[in-house]
């Protein structure tokens, strides 16, 4: 023991171990599963070479020419570019442009191992408070889509229910009196909790559903409210599908079709 000590104490000993303790080593020294390389693409060998020996059988004996009318009068839909399978196999690749042959999509490619890391904002815009606090996803502050389809939350509606009544009925009058004084329920509390007053609400009490407010929703709605005006897809070449009927001298249709023409990019598998 006081041998092994007087060698520890040595300061050449120390500097061999500090050297050998502090090597920098490559990842391929390592040796361990994390530090093999990752695969970027799926392998293109079957892992079923048995499939489709009697397709090949035939395919040989008849030749290209006679084997293609064989399937074509045998079977279904010869030429889906799935095989109807309902999970397209690694080494399939489908066209999905008719001008550029080239341009071609493939299962899983490039591979989500050879993509770059995904970004994920701190922050969202779409939440609807303005990227300032990630942590407020309400969403009726800003449902503006359902503002005039549910009652208790649409005064415009049931005011014009109102005034839509006998205005001299005794019912209607105290009806419109109590729509006057507003919705009595959910005040909200002010921002004061049971641990006191809060610092974090400076939207008028919409942070927390406890000091929501009808006042303070009703001006949320106000600010969200959409201000564009939707229109149809074939608005601008309106003027073209009226010239084309009435070149064919037929009665001009409601809007724009052709719908049913789906292109190529779009007959692609949802994978």
């Amino acid at each position: 023991m006081i041998r092994a000590s007087l060698v520890l104490r040595s300061s050449d000993v120390k500097n061999k171990a500090a050297n050998i303790a502090a090597k920098a080593v490559s990842r391929a020294e390592v040796g361990t599963p994390a530090s093999i390389p990752t695969a970027t693409t799926g392998t293109e060998e079957t892992m079923m070479p048995w499939n489709g020996w009697f397709s090949s059988f035939l395919k040989d004996k008849l030749g290209d020419e006679k084997y293609g009318k064989l399937r074509k009068l045998v079977l279904y839909k010869p030429d889906d570019y799935n095989d109807f399978e309902q999970m397209p196999r690694p080494n399939t690749k489908l066209g999905i442009s008719a001008k550029d042959p080239k341009l071609m999509m493939q299962f899983r490619y490039p591979s989500p191992g050879s993509q770059p890391p995904v970004e994920q904002p701190l922050t969202d815009a779409s939440f609807g408070n303005a990227g300032d606090d990630p942590y407020d996803v309400t969403y009726y502050k800003r449902d503006t889509a359902r503002r005039y389809a549910s009652d208790p939350m649409s005064r415009d509606l049931e005011k014009l229910k109102l005034e839509l009544l006998p205005q001299d009925d005794p019912r209607v009058k105290e009806a419109m009196e109590e729509f006057e004084k507003g919705p009595g329920s959910s005040p909200g509390n002010k921002g004061v909790f049971a641990t006191g007053k809060t610092d974090y609400d400076t939207k008028g009490g919409l942070r927390a559903a406890m000091s929501t407010s009808w006042e303070a929703t009703e001006a949320s709605l106000d600010a969200n409210m959409p201000d564009h005006l939707p229109e149809p897809v074939w608005m601008d070449k309106q003027a073209e599908i009226v010239a084309w009927y009435e070149e064919r001298d037929l009665p001009v249709s409601i809007g724009g079709t052709g719908f049913g023409c789906v292109p190529t990019n779009a007959r692609i598998a949802r994978w």
